[in-house]
């Protein structure tokens, strides 16, 4: 089997699928520091949100809640950080502080050296889940 191919800042070319195995070979495929802040999304989501759906749509895993259609979350290789999604950011609490050109999407950008703050994630995590999810 081929290595995935890296498409600009280091952002995994992975087929379109659903479930976890086409998220795990994203994360598997990512560079360097940036599989570390993959892995640790993958597993702060799974134990927050029990039986959580997966996909990976346009090199980009994302992350559903089990029981309703659309998406909360979804995260994206760059050069010098992972970019993770909320895309119904401007209702968590507190927001996430990227903004967006889209309205109620906050974005979080993970940088090599950056602590990941599990508590205030998870909590993101469980608030973004328990909203309707965004149909892409």
């Amino acid at each position: 089997m081929t290595e995935p191919r890296l498409l600009s800042g280091g952002n995994p070319q992975i087929p379109k699928g659903e479930g976890d195995v086409p998220v795990q070979a994203y994360i598997a495929a990512m560079p360097e520091w940036k599989q570390r802040i993959g892995r640790a999304i993958d597993d702060l989501v799974m134990g927050a949100v029990p039986g959580v759906r997966k996909a990976v749509k346009w090199n980009t895993p994302f992350y559903g809640a089990p029981d309703r259609e659309g998406w909360f979350l979804a995260f994206h290789c760059f050069d010098r950080y992972v970019k993770l999604t909320f895309f119904r950011g401007v209702a968590l609490d507190p927001v996430p502080p990227g903004p967006s050109k889209q309205q109620d999407v906050r974005y979080l950008d993970i940088r090599e050296e950056d602590a990941i703050d599990e508590a205030r994630l998870v909590a993101w995590i469980r608030q973004a889940s328990a909203l309707p999810g965004e149909k892409l």
